[in-house]
C-alpha cells in the first residue's frame, strides 16, 4: 500500500525530534525567520509540502542546456521515495543524512523519504567535504554529489549505504571507492525523473532499474523511460546505452555530445574516462569543425596554459587523440556546480 503524500510516517524524526503535522508547520516556519539558508530552504520545501496543493515547482539543474521550470505531481515523489526505499531496503528508524540543498530535487527527496518511510533524518549545512558531520555517529543512508565522496573519504566510515548522483563517477574516484567498507552506488536520474531510477554498485558496468521503471531505446539508441506512477508520459533522454535484458542498461555517453570525426563517432566521456587519472585539472572533450575530418577532437582544461606529454594520451586509441588543446582561466558552472560545456565554449567564444 503506497502511502498518501499527506500523511507523515510516525517514526519520522528530524535531527532527533520526531514532529507530527502541526510541529513540522512550526519548525518549517522557525527554520525560514531564524534559520540560515540552508535551513531557510528547507523550510520553505516543508510548508510547499505541506500545503494544499498537489504539486510541486522544481528547477532543472540546466547541465545540458538552460535551466527549466517543471511541475511534478506530490504523489509521484511518494512513489519515487516508496521504490528507492524498496531497493535499499530502508526501513522505519533507520538513520538517514541530508547534505545535499533542499533547493534541488536530490535533497528534497531526501526529506520526502524521510516523511514517508520514517526515517531519522539529521542535516548539515552541505559543503564538499562534510565538515559539520558529526564524530562517531553511523548513518544508514546518505546521498551526495561526486565531489562530496572525493573529498570526504576519511568520513564513509560513518556510513552503511551511500548513493552518489548528480554527475558520473569518476574511474579515478571509483578506484578511490573500492577501499571503503560501505555499500556505495552510483545511481542514475535527473529531475524529471524525481532522482534516480535506476543504481548501479561502483565499479559494475550495468545500472539496474528501480521497480517502478521500464526501459527501451529509440532509433538513436538513446535510452527512454517509462515510469507510470511518476510521469503520464515517457521520458525520452539523450542518454545512449547498451541495454541488456530489459531490466539494466550501460551508460556509453550524451548523444548531444557524440563527435563525429573523419566518419568514425566518438564519446567524449569514453575519452574523458581515459584521461580522468591523468589530467589534475577539470577538463572535457568536444569537438570543433575541421576542414579535413569535419570535425576534430579538442582538449579544453581549466588553468594556465601548460605543456601535456605524449604519455598522457597513450591509452586513447588514434581518432581519440586530441588534435588541439584549450586552456580557459575558469570553468562556467551550472546552478548545481557541474560544468556547462556550451556556456565554457561560449566564454572562450568558440561557436559550437
Amino acid at each position: 500500500m503506497i502511502p498518501h503524500y499527506k500523511n507523515i510516517h510516525n517514526r519520522f524524526k528530524i535531527n532527533g525530534v520526531h514532529l507530527d503535522k502541526e510541529a513540522l508547520f512550526q519548525f518549517a516556519y522557525s527554520s525560514i525567520k531564524e534559520g540560515e539558508d540552508f535551513e531557510n530552504e528547507l523550510g520553505e520545501f516543508l510548508l510547499d509540502w505541506l500545503d494544499d496543493k498537489e504539486t510541486i515547482e522544481l528547477t532543472t539543474s540546466g547541465t545540458t542546456g538552460t535551466p527549466k521550470i517543471i511541475t511534478i505531481n506530490k504523489q509521484a515523489m511518494v512513489h519515487s521515495a516508496v521504490a528507492t526505499g524498496n531497493f535499499f531496503n530502508l526501513q522505519p528508524q533507520n538513520k538517514a543524512l541530508l547534505c545535499l540543498s533542499p533547493r534541488y530535487i536530490a535533497g528534497k527527496m531526501m526529506i520526502v523519504r524521510a516523511l514517508i518511510i520514517g526515517l531519522e533524518l539529521d542535516y548539515i549545512i552541505p559543503s564538499s567535504n562534510l565538515d559539520d558531520l558529526q564524530k562517531d555517529k553511523i548513518y544508514d543512508f546518505v546521498a551526495i554529489v561526486p565531489l562530496q565522496a572525493e573529498n570526504s573519504l576519511n568520513k564513509f566510515d560513518q556510513f552503511k549505504k551511500i548513493i552518489i548522483g548528480g554527475a558520473k563517477v569518476s574511474d579515478a574516484l571509483a578506484l578511490k571507492l573500492n577501499n571503503v567498507n560501505a555499500e556505495i552506488y552510483e545511481t542514475y536520474g535527473m529531475t524529471e525523473t524525481i532522482t534516480h531510477i535506476a543504481a548501479k554498485k561502483i565499479g559494475e558496468e550495468y545500472f539496474n532499474i528501480l521497480s517502478h521503471v521500464a526501459i527501451d531505446s529509440d532509433e538513436r539508441n538513446c535510452l527512454v523511460i517509462s515510469a507510470p506512477t511518476i510521469s503520464e508520459s515517457k521520458i525520452i533522454t539523450n542518454d545512449i546505452v547498451e541495454i541488456d535484458n530489459d531490466k539494466k542498461f550501460k551508460w556509453l555517453g550524451r548523444f548531444d555530445n557524440v563527435i563525429n570525426s573523419g566518419g568514425i563517432k566518438l564519446f567524449p566521456e569514453q575519452i574523458e574516462a581515459k584521461l580522468a587519472s591523468k589530467i589534475s585539472n577539470r577538463f572535457f572533450i568536444t569537438g570543433l569543425p575541421d576542414s579535413l575530418l569535419g570535425t576534430k577532437i579538442v582538449l579544453v582544461v581549466e588553468g594556465e596554459q601548460q605543456k601535456f606529454d605524449d604519455f598522457i594520451f597513450k591509452e586513447l586509441d588514434k581518432f581519440e587523440k586530441p588534435k588541439e588543446i584549450v586552456f580557459i582561466s575558469e570553468f562556467v558552472e551550472t546552478n548545481t556546480k557541474k560544468v556547462n560545456r556550451i556556456q565554457t565554449l561560449k566564454k572562450i567564444r568558440i561557436d559550437l
